[in-house]
């Protein structure tokens, strides 16, 4: 079983930069690819970033698209997601997950394991 924590939200101007973390335990960490969602207010959970068990390929969703960077350490089991010319629209519950399949993916289904969220607010 893992176990998900996520850190590093909070209130940022538009146009400004936060990084958030995801910490694992519980588990072999570099087995598992790794993904953020976000959730905003009213709104379905949407796929963000995904990245696979070395780091050697990565995923973004088309709104996030050369202003996120999703990375991992594998040794502090850690996956980190900076986030740079945020905007109102990036407002929202950002939530880490793990996938054990072995292969990059945007599928909201595929993943095993959730952690509850950070919230990241961008104030225009």
């Amino acid at each position: 079983q893992v176990q998900l924590v996520e850190s590093g939200g909070g209130l940022v101007q538009a146009g400004g930069s936060l990084r958030v973390s995801c910490a694992a335990s519980g588990g072999i960490f570099s087995w598992y690819t790794m993904g953020w969602f976000r959730q905003a207010p009213g709104k379905e959970r949407e796929f963000v970033a995904a990245i696979n068990w070395s780091g050697s390929s990565t995923y973004y969703a088309d709104s996030v698209k050369g202003r996120f960077t999703i990375s991992r350490d594998n040794a502090k089991n850690t996956v980190y997601l900076q986030m740079n010319s945020l905007r109102p629209e990036d407002t929202a519950l950002y939530y880490c997950a793990a996938d054990r399949a072995s292969s990059v993916t945007y599928l909201l289904a595929s993943y095993d394991y959730w952690g509850r969220g950070t919230q990241v607010t961008v104030s225009s």
